[in-house]
């Protein structure tokens, strides 16, 4: 599969078979220009939605995808896809309200979209979770985890393939952390484009990609 970074939160899955997911698309503009990013303009199959924010919950993308949201498992176009209810905040939803950790089986490799995981998960959570070869963690703390929590997520998780999103950019105007407090220390791998991984080719431990958003 091809994985690119959109921006934020969104990340298009290209699977081997040319099926296209997309997760947690942004409205351009939304909260009053804080997200700058560029349109999604892809042709897509799936798309995932973890919580009903501007910045993750775009319905008019192209192609007349199936939009999933919430926790329950399904198998779309050969896709399997399975939903886990945590939070959006350390206040069991109080605050925020609920979100949907997506587990995402594509060509043999688990994808993991945590989408705005807003607290340390728990045992319960994890075992939900189940294996997680890719994980896109958000770290830019304020409305989600911060770089030190997302780490304590990561050791949980045991990924093959780390991707962190949620982050400060130039196209970002939210008040939150920019990737290098997740990286910093840390041997990373920096992609000016698209990322391919094929479940042969999985690193033997765990590999911090930080990819380019091409919007």
């Amino acid at each position: 599969m091809i994985i690119t970074f959109l921006g934020h939160a969104a990340f298009l899955i290209t699977s081997e078979s040319g099926i296209k997911i997309v997760t947690d698309p942004y409205k351009p503009g939304c909260f009053n220009g804080g997200i700058q990013y560029a349109a999604i303009a892809e042709t897509v199959d799936i798309v995932t939605i973890s919580h009903e924010h501007d910045d993750h919950n775009d319905t008019t993308l192209n192609g007349k995808p199936e939009y999933i949201r919430g926790p329950g498992g399904q198998v779309i176009r050969g896709i399997t896809i399975n939903g886990t209810e945590v939070f959006h905040d350390t206040s069991s939803g109080k605050e925020r309200g609920k979100n949907t950790i997506f587990s995402i089986l594509v060509d043999s490799v688990h994808v993991v979209h945590l989408g705005d995981l807003g607290h340390k998960l728990s045992y319960s959570d994890t075992a939900k979770i189940g294996k997680v070869d890719v994980l896109f963690i958000p770290v830019g703390g304020y409305f989600t985890i911060d770089a030190a929590t997302a780490w304590d997520v990561v050791k949980m998780l045991k990924p093959k393939v780390v991707i962190p999103m949620h982050y400060k950019t130039a196209k970002c105007g939210f008040p939150i952390a920019p990737v290098d407090d997740f990286i910093k220390g840390k041997e990373v791998k920096k992609i000016d484009g698209e990322l391919e991984i094929t479940s042969s080719t999985l690193p033997e431990s765990t590999t911090v990609y930080v990819l380019k958003p091409t919007k």
